[in-house]
């Protein structure tokens, strides 16, 4: 089952709860729907990839547990807050590492997500607890024409 809230208008935040699933297609679509067409393809491999984390490793896919999205639009940046329902993870507490610092060794199956957030997201922070995260992406300022010749 999905619940959502309504569209974020200007401060407000929209909402969306799933069941932990990784059926996320019709998830990525709705959270996606107010992005400019240029960026969705990268957002949504990032969203996947954070919503996998929270329903996957988070909530070991437990269909009793729901991964909460909150999202908006503030000040040309696009917020999205996930939390899941799992007893967390330790992040990473340096903000000055590479994105490349999160890649596993090659031999490893999963683990290159850390990598991906961090190259696609502005910022990427988790709370302490490790069972909330929040992405941002910085819209690009359009420049107001000038009036002077």
């Amino acid at each position: 089952m999905i619940t959502i809230s309504l569209r974020p208008v200007g401060r407000y935040w929209g909402t969306i709860s799933f069941a932990s699933t990784l059926y996320l297609c019709p998830i990525l679509d709705l959270l996606l729907a107010e992005i400019p067409a240029k960026l969705q393809a990268e957002l949504r491999l990032g969203l996947q990839e954070a919503l996998v984390n929270a329903a996957k490793h988070g909530n070991n896919l437990d269909p009793s547990k729901t991964v909460l999205v909150r999202f908006s639009l503030i000040d040309n940046q696009y917020w999205w807050i996930i939390s899941d329902q799992g007893s967390g993870f330790t992040p990473s507490s340096s903000s000055d590492e590479e994105p490349t610092d999160y890649l596993p060794p090659d031999e490893s199956e999963s683990g290159r997500g850390l990598c991906l957030l961090h190259q696609i997201f502005d910022q990427v922070e988790w709370n302490r607890k490790g069972t909330e995260l929040r992405l941002c992406k910085q819209m690009e300022t359009r420049r107001g024409l000038s009036l002077r010749r």
